[in-house]
């Protein structure tokens, strides 16, 4: 029975491209390793939810805990990108993590750990052409605690988006376009229009002005005589 069900605390095969270390030498690392690897990690999910998860397993009063956490950012946003190094004090907490987190849900994703050969400077940026993880990079589905599609994808929508804009200016400037605008034309010649059918004023208008003040003012003494 032993043999057909594989330890929760054994470290998966995966062996990092950039380690420069043989399997052998990788197996001496792990075996001596407090360091664990978390993946799968919504990009929302913050420092202290890890801390708060991950030292369940820890025994502080014993010289143990959580030595530091190490959030996996993207390389150009210098954000969250979904992973994480947690660095124990002993490797026995590190194992007892691996056998009792690993696997559970966190953010409600299902995160997963692994034994890791121990962090180096550098590592806690994506390797993905666009500044995240590789899974990232081509994924084709659309997960919201991961930004969404993934970065090809992303990438082929803006482009779409960029020809569609382009099609559309080219329209509008090419021969048939029909002309937008034209307001303003009526607001400065408005003004103009209505004082052209304004009628001049003219001497006539002056002597029927006066004679009709002279009448006025007869009737004003008419009035007063009565």
């Amino acid at each position: 029975m032993a043999h057909i069900v594989q330890p929760l605390d054994q470290p998966s095969n995966y062996k990092d491209s950039q380690a420069r270390v043989d399997r052998q030498r990788q197996q001496d690392l792990l075996s001596k390793s407090t360091t664990l690897y978390i993946g799968n990690l919504s990009f929302y999910t913050t420092e202290e939810q890890i801390y708060e998860l991950f030292s369940k397993c820890t025994s502080p009063e014993d010289g143990g805990g959580i030595k530091r956490i190490i959030m996996g950012l993207d390389r150009n946003t210098r954000t969250p990108c979904g992973f994480c190094f947690v660095e124990y004090y002993t490797q026995a907490e590190a194992l007892a993590c691996m056998r009792y987190v690993s696997g559970t849900k966190l953010d409600e994703r299902i995160i997963r750990c692994d034994l890791d050969l121990g962090y180096k400077e550098g590592r806690q940026f994506g390797r993905g052409k666009s500044g995240g993880q590789v899974r990232d990079e081509h994924r084709q589905d659309y997960d919201p605690g991961r930004g969404g599609w993934g970065a090809q994808a992303q990438r082929l929508e803006i482009e779409r988006r960029r020809e569609v804009e382009e099609r559309y200016a080219d329209a509008q400037d090419g021969p048939g376009a029909v002309a937008g605008g034209g307001g303003d034309w009526k607001e400065s010649d408005a003004p103009a229009a209505m004082e052209s059918k304004k009628r001049g004023r003219s001497p006539d208008d002056d002597g029927d002005s006066a004679r009709h003040g002279q009448r006025s003012r007869m009737e004003d003494l008419d009035g007063e005589r009565m």
